[in-house]
């Protein structure tokens, strides 16, 4: 097989270059941007209170739910102005990091 089609083209920051990938390059899992309509825990804890209902509009900054994690309460705020979807969380439930709490849609 000949050298030149092994190369692959790889390009960085607009400059072109041919190269060989690694089996762990070819077979990485692609960043996908997240979904920001989706609420996600960012630490593992327990839901301590849920203020919003189903269908609730609200606007950016309101406070949708609380989750203590490590003795701390940490208020989960709405990132924009929309409608509250779906809410996937009880109140005291032990929920794990990356799990998903709440849907919203936007305005």
């Amino acid at each position: 097989m000949s050298e030149k089609k092994e190369l692959k083209e790889l390009v960085v920051q607009g400059a072109v270059y041919q190269t060989k990938y690694t089996k762990k390059f070819e077979q990485r899992t692609f960043w996908e941007a997240p979904d920001d309509r989706l609420i996600y825990s960012f630490i593992p804890g327990t839901i301590i209170d849920i203020y919003v209902k189903p269908k609730q509009k609200l606007i950016e900054g309101e406070v949708l739910l609380l989750l203590e994690a490590m003795k701390m309460q940490n208020q989960v705020r709405m990132p924009f102005d929309g409608e509250i979807v779906k809410i996937h969380v009880k109140k005291d439930e032990v929920i794990p990091n990356r799990h998903l709490m709440v849907e919203i849609k936007r305005k």
